[in-house]
C-alpha cells in the first residue's frame, strides 16, 4: 500500500509562521516511530506537503532540502525512511493543481509508485488534505493533531466522507495495520 502523509501537523508541529529552518522542525510525539512501523509493514511512505513559504519568498528550496534532511536523518537513526517527498511551493494566490486541495501531488505519487486509489491512503490534519485525497479517490484518514480537531468540527468535512479519524499518526498507523480505515 502507498501511505501519503501531510507533513505539518501530522509529523511535526504546525507553525503559523512556517518551519523556516531545521531547528524549527519539531516532531510530534510518536510520529517517527509510526513511520518506522509503516516501513516495517512494507508500505511505501510518501510526504505530500504544501510549502507556500517558498513561493512567498520566506525560505528557499535549498532551505527546505535542509529541513527535510533533518527528517531523513532522524528517521534513519531509528531505522525508518521516507520513500519520496513531494512539495508544492505555490503561494495560495498562484496555486497550481499540485497545491492541496488540488490532487496533483497525490496523483504523482500514485503514478510513481504504480498504485491505484484503492491501494492508497492519505493521512492529513487539514480540510484541504481531505479534499485532495477525495479528488484523487483514495482513502482518507484525519489525525486530530495540528489542525485536525478544528477540521473534524468543520461542517465541510461531511462532504468528504468517508473519513476515518485517529488521535495521531500512531493511531492512524494502527488503523492501517488492522485494516480499520475507510
Amino acid at each position: 500500500m502507498l501511505v501519503i502523509l501531510d507533513r505539518d501537523g501530522v509529523i511535526n508541529d504546525d507553525r503559523s509562521d512556517f518551519v523556516k529552518s531545521p531547528s524549527e522542525l519539531m516532531f510530534i510525539d510518536g510520529a517517527l516511530n509510526a513511520i518506522l512501523r509503516l516501513n516495517e509493514l512494507n508500505h511505501h511512505v510518501v510526504i505530500a506537503t504544501n510549502q507556500s513559504c517558498i513561493g512567498r519568498g520566506i525560505i528557499s528550496e535549498d532551505t527546505l532540502t535542509q529541513i527535510h534532511g533533518k527528517l531523513h536523518r532522524e528517521l534513519n537513526r531509528i531505522g525508518g525512511k521516507i520513500d519520496e517527498i513531494f512539495f508544492a511551493p505555490d503561494p495560495p494566490w498562484a496555486a497550481t493543481d499540485m497545491r492541496k486541495p488540488g490532487a496533483g501531488m497525490i496523483l504523482a505519487a500514485m503514478q510513481k509508485f504504480r498504485t491505484t486509489p484503492t491501494q492508497t491512503v492519505f493521512i492529513g490534519d487539514a480540510l484541504r488534505d481531505m479534499q485532495a485525497a477525495k479528488l484523487a479517490g483514495c482513502h482518507r484518514l484525519l489525525v486530530q493533531t495540528g489542525k485536525g480537531r478544528q477540521t473534524q468540527a468543520s461542517e465541510l468535512l461531511a462532504d468528504l466522507l468517508p473519513v476515518s479519524i485517529a488521535a495521531d499518526l500512531t493511531e492512524a498507523v494502527s488503523y492501517i495495520e488492522s485494516d480499520r480505515f475507510q
